[in-house]
């Protein structure tokens, strides 16, 4: 939902941007992470065998100097699960302690396993069904390792098995697996999620993972994406959200953890809108998350996605009492992201509005997904966070001119218009592609929907629409993608989808010429 006023965004969270180590250097910690193998000269050193090495994971320096290292081990080039370890030196080098996960030699009679890999695999997905995982499948095949974590090390396998839990929380369960009989030896759930409550979205359930005594505010199971506190400024630090119970937020701002829930929670409920829908993984679809930072500024009326540092970051409103973390804001600006990432449509003319239209589009269509009963899903663009004081929404889909700035139809002139505004057109046509003209209610919601030619449409569906739109935004939409060019660019995608002689086809074509696009 960026502002035109909003012309440097990218200075404006230069700080944020750098914030992947930002708790550690509140404490006054530094860390650099390293991957490279140390040479086997530490492992001699602190009296390991000959077939173990050491490869450093990361490096926190504390502020005299003292030096943290932490290391994974392999023996004969295999990972050592519970192996790992961290040194502990001086500010002059001298090695003053070594914290170890296991204290036993690791070695193993052979490292030929006796069990193949997929009888492996196939012990861990029964044990995802009997933990009560729903469609359970292994990321990649299962991988050899040294099993250290319990008494004597041993030839293990290591399966990962996604899918969902009994929850409907996402799963990544690790099984691991005697390499000599097949045995099953351990199994560890690495999704964590706590609770929290938030200021819109009520009571739900938020990414974390722990760390040390307290727990850290980061969704693993959906490619690490992490909340930040920028605490009312606009540039330098930020901090990660920390919670010593995994129960976040009361759902009134007088909790600087609320607004985080809300953004966690978007950005959680956008991942799995487009893995579920639409089959992309993340923003870039490369399975990494963007981070989201909340509390920027003081009374700042905006969020804005900013794909340098690619992030999102929220104000927290007027006052500071209305943060916009609402869920329709986090997936319209988490999806400005996947419009840089495909089509660039550019952010100025009709292309802009159709830029900003996208983001309306798959905003709506993340509320809709996550189907939640304190924000149930509509054509209601911003309706929660209350921007104009008076209690109504952004824009309308059904009929943008409702918000006294926006056309219902095209016009020559439309290009002329501020992005949000000749967003309008592209809204109208998807809400008559999805739902149709003439008055209905939906989710409680009244809609009535004019058409520019007086013709009725009727719809053809949301999810059919949004597959549409998307298809058209990753496969034909360009930079400079006007009107004209999106109602080809729809048809392409919907006869793709669809076929040429297809009610999805003419549909579209029909809701384009409602809307005066021909």
């Amino acid at each position: 939902m960026r502002h035109p006023s909003l012309t440097s965004r990218t200075a404006r969270t230069a700080g944020a941007a750098t914030v992947a180590a930002a708790a550690l250097l509140a404490t006054g910690l530094t860390t650099s992470p390293a991957t490279a193998t140390d040479g086997g000269s530490t492992a001699k050193a602190l009296g390991l065998g000959d077939k173990e090495k050491l490869v450093v994971r990361s490096v926190v320096t504390d502020a005299d100097g003292t030096v943290h290292t932490r290391y994974e081990r392999t023996y004969d080039g295999l990972p050592v699960l519970g192996g790992d370890l961290i040194v502990h030196q001086a500010p002059g080098g001298k090695v003053e302690d070594v914290t170890k996960a296991t204290d036993a030699a690791i070695k193993v009679p052979t490292t030929k396993p006796k069990v193949a890999a997929p009888a492996a695999e196939k012990t861990s997905l029964v044990a995802a069904r009997d933990a009560g995982a729903a469609k359970p499948a292994a990321d990649k095949a299962p991988r050899k390792i040294v099993w250290a974590a319990q008494g004597k090390p041993v030839l293990a396998y290591e399966t990962v098995v996604s899918g969902l839990q009994e929850d409907g929380t996402p799963s990544k369960l690790h099984v691991v697996t005697d390499a000599a009989s097949g045995r099953k030896l351990y199994e560890f759930q690495a999704v964590e999620t706590g609770v929290g409550t938030g200021q819109y979205n009520g009571k739900v359930k938020v990414g974390s993972v722990k760390s040390g005594k307290d727990f850290v505010m980061k969704d693993a199971a959906r490619g690490g994406h992490q909340t930040y506190d920028v605490q009312h400024r606009t540039s330098g630090q930020a901090y990660a959200f920390t919670d010593r119970d995994d129960v976040w937020g009361n759902g009134k701002q007088s909790s600087a953890q609320t607004a985080a829930v809300d953004a966690q929670y978007g950005a959680a409920m956008t991942w799995d809108y487009y893995k579920d829908v639409l089959g992309r993984k993340g923003i870039r679809n490369d399975g990494k998350a963007a981070n989201s930072f909340v509390h920027f500024g003081s009374g700042y009326m905006n969020a804005f996605w900013d794909d340098d540092c690619f992030c999102m970051t929220y104000g927290d409103g007027k006052n500071n009492a209305k943060p916009l973390t609402a869920l329709d804001v986090a997936g319209h600006e988490m999806t400005h992201g996947v419009t840089a990432a495909t089509a660039k449509l550019n952010y100025s003319g009709e292309s802009g509005g159709l830029n900003e239209a996208t983001s309306d589009i798959f905003g709506t269509a993340v509320e809709f997904h996550a189907n939640n009963p304190n924000d149930k899903g509509d054509y209601l663009i911003g309706e929660k966070i209350d921007l104009r004081g008076n209690g109504t929404p952004l824009r309308y889909m059904d009929k943008p001119s409702k918000d006294g700035r926006s056309p219902d139809a095209w016009n020559s002139g439309l290009g002329k218009l501020d992005v949000h505004y000749s967003s309008g057109v592209a809204n109208h046509f998807f809400y008559l592609l999805a739902e149709g003209s003439g008055a209905k209610t939906i989710n409680g919601v009244k809609y009535n929907s004019p058409t520019a030619n007086g013709k009725a449409v009727k719809g053809i569906g949301r999810t059919a629409a949004e597959k549409i739109w998307y298809k058209a935004l990753t496969a034909y939409m360009t930079s400079t993608t006007d009107y004209k060019g999106a109602r080809v660019a729809t048809l392409k995608a919907a006869k793709s989808l669809y076929g040429q002689n297809s009610t999805q086809y003419k549909t579209v074509a029909a809701a384009w010429t409602a809307v005066n696009v021909k």
